[in-house]
């Protein structure tokens, strides 16, 4: 890709969620969120393989239908009320189609079928993109319109998130599409407390920010695409692999790692809402997602490689240690103890 295309099209981005972010009036949210899209579009489609431009064109039809969905939601509620403000969604009908745009560009069932193509079709840079910085803008949408959804919509759709999250995830063997999943699944735990506690679903998805960047870019970093190639990847940088493995088991949200906190601090919150049964139910079928994430960590340092090869193990290269992977690395598994201070503020 051309500098100056690359350039345009980062700022852009940066500026399309920032407008979307800070904005209170729905046409300047509708304008940030256009122009993301438009941005990310060159990223997707960079590669000019028959499968990135699906992959964009899929991506380009689901957020315009998406935003447009959102802008007609708008101005009914505008219609109805005269009210522009974001915070203002008073009207029902309103309300319930805001929750389907949103759904679809989150990516939640049963608007995830784009989702994994779109990822898959993408390198693991854009994928990386697609699955943290652009879903920041609808996430604010939902942060500051949550007063007004739907709570029995949102929680149906939240467990049928986390239920076909973990359900599809089995019997892949593309890690992008696993973490496609994973991200679904991911969005089903926030999308059942953000009315509830909307402080709560942002802590959600910050976490589930830091742990997915840290795994998009240590696999960046060992090039690996694939369950096959993962195996072996241990011979290139034995550490990395080793910490890839606690990163996973703290995405899958086993304790004492940080992942642990948000799903912990979520079944608080929805008992404490008199939802036991639903909070029992997305616990239960997180465990789905969990046998994904125990293969992921058994095949990235467990496992050898299925049978002998012929090239010489690569034990003693002299690569330069990433202090950013170092970084988010160490936030991703050791941030639990931050829980009490976390628990006396919220």
């Amino acid at each position: 890709m051309n500098p100056h295309t690359k350039l345009l099209s980062l700022l852009s981005l940066i500026l399309g969620t920032t407008i979307t972010i800070s904005s209170t009036h729905w046409v300047m949210a509708w304008t940030g969120l256009e122009l993301n899209t438009l941005a990310i579009i060159p990223f997707i489609s960079k590669s000019h393989h028959p499968r990135a431009i699906e992959a964009t064109i899929k991506y380009f039809l689901v957020q315009a239908a998406a935003s447009a969905l959102l802008l007609f939601s708008s101005m009914t509620n505008a219609w109805s009320t005269g009210q522009w403000d974001i915070t203002q969604l008073t009207h029902p009908t309103s309300s319930l189609l805001l929750t389907v745009a949103i759904a679809m560009k989150l990516g939640l069932v049963p608007f995830h079928f784009w989702f994994p193509e779109v990822l898959q079709g993408s390198s693991l840079t854009t994928a990386l993109l697609l699955s943290t910085m652009m879903k920041l803008p609808p996430t604010a949408l939902l942060f500051l319109t949550s007063h007004s959804l739907n709570p029995t919509l949102l929680t149906t759709m939240a467990i049928a998130s986390v239920a076909l999250g973990g359900w599809m995830g089995l019997n892949q063997t593309q890690l992008r599409k696993i973490l496609a999943f994973s991200s679904i699944a991911h969005l089903g735990w926030l999308a059942a407390v953000i009315i509830y506690n909307p402080e709560l679903a942002l802590l959600t998805f910050y976490l589930y920010i830091l742990m997915t960047t840290t795994v998009f870019l240590t696999l960046n970093s060992t090039k690996t695409l694939k369950l096959t190639t993962l195996m072996t990847s241990w011979t290139k940088s034995p550490t990395l692999n080793a910490t890839l493995m606690l990163v996973l088991l703290s995405l899958a949200g086993l304790p004492p790692l940080t992942g642990f906190l948000p799903k912990w601090l979520i079944i608080q919150e929805l008992t404490k809402q008199e939802m036991a049964s639903t909070a029992t139910i997305i616990a239960t079928l997180s465990l789905l997602g969990l046998f994904f994430y125990l293969r992921l960590a058994y095949h990235s340092t467990i496992t050898l490689p299925p049978n002998s090869t012929n090239h010489m193990k690569l034990w003693h290269l002299t690569k330069p240690t990433n202090t950013t992977i170092a970084i988010l690395a160490a936030l991703s598994m050791l941030t639990l103890p931050l829980s009490p201070l976390i628990l006396t503020t919220t």
